[in-house]
């Protein structure tokens, strides 16, 4: 057991969704896996191991940002040795072709983050997806008949910025998205030798102002789930 995750050896699967609301994390388990067994509710953070079409799978929340996400990736990583990491989230467009519920598949993660900078004593490191995985989940989508764009997206420190139209630099330079957490998770998962991926569906954009509900998020993007569960297994 870690001391956020209370999961006893070998409780946790080598394959692992990771949304960040930990009730999106429920709602997974009940609705993708079979015979689902909660292992962690420390914080109300919950995760749950089952099967899908045979295969073991987990699901766990990790909270909003990278701090957050760090906790627990750190601990799948190195106490319950994890190697195949998806998260399943929500990120803003920042392009007017990329529409509400498209796909974005995170090639690489831009951030206006310090965590980086500290761990690298002031350099830049470029976090980017393992590319079996992203292979895997860019042929998923288009075999479903999706929506689907691949590029970089951005992990923002901040929800709310400070200047509203920061994100027109990103956009200028190819940015596909905003999100709070890929850059972490792909950094550490280089660092443990994991395979990682974040596979995002447009929630809002900023470009039309256009959003969707706050249930809607933590309850449907189903297409995102398959696709998901297609690239990790």
């Amino acid at each position: 057991m870690s001391i956020h995750i209370n999961a006893p050896a070998g409780a946790i699967a080598e394959s692992i969704l990771l949304p960040g609301d930990p009730l999106r994390a429920k709602f997974i388990a009940e609705n993708w896996l079979e015979e689902p067994v909660q292992f962690n509710a420390v914080r109300n953070m919950f995760g749950y191991t089952g099967r899908h079409k045979g295969a073991r799978v987990s699901v766990m929340g990790t909270g909003m940002g990278m701090p957050s996400h760090s906790i627990y990736v750190n601990e799948l990583l190195r106490d319950y040795g994890v190697k195949r990491l998806a998260r399943v989230g929500t990120c803003g467009s920042l392009n007017a072709g990329i529409k509400l519920r498209d796909l974005v598949l995170a090639q690489s993660a831009c951030t206006d983050s310090n965590v980086n900078r500290i761990r690298f004593r002031g350099m830049d490191y470029a976090p980017c997806a393992a590319f079996s995985l992203l292979e895997r989940a860019h042929r998923s989508a288009v075999d479903r008949g999706l929506p689907v764009h691949v590029g970089p997206v951005l992990s923002s420190d901040s929800f709310y910025a400070e200047d509203p139209e920061q994100w027109k630099l990103w956009a200028r330079f190819g940015v596909l998205g905003v999100e709070m957490e890929a850059a972490e998770l792909y950094t550490l998962a280089a660092k443990f030798g994991a395979q990682a991926i974040a596979i995002l569906t447009v929630s809002d954009s900023l470009v039309t102002g256009e959003a969707t509900s706050a249930a809607e998020r933590e309850t449907t993007f189903r297409a995102m789930m398959d696709v998901a569960l297609d690239t990790v297994l």
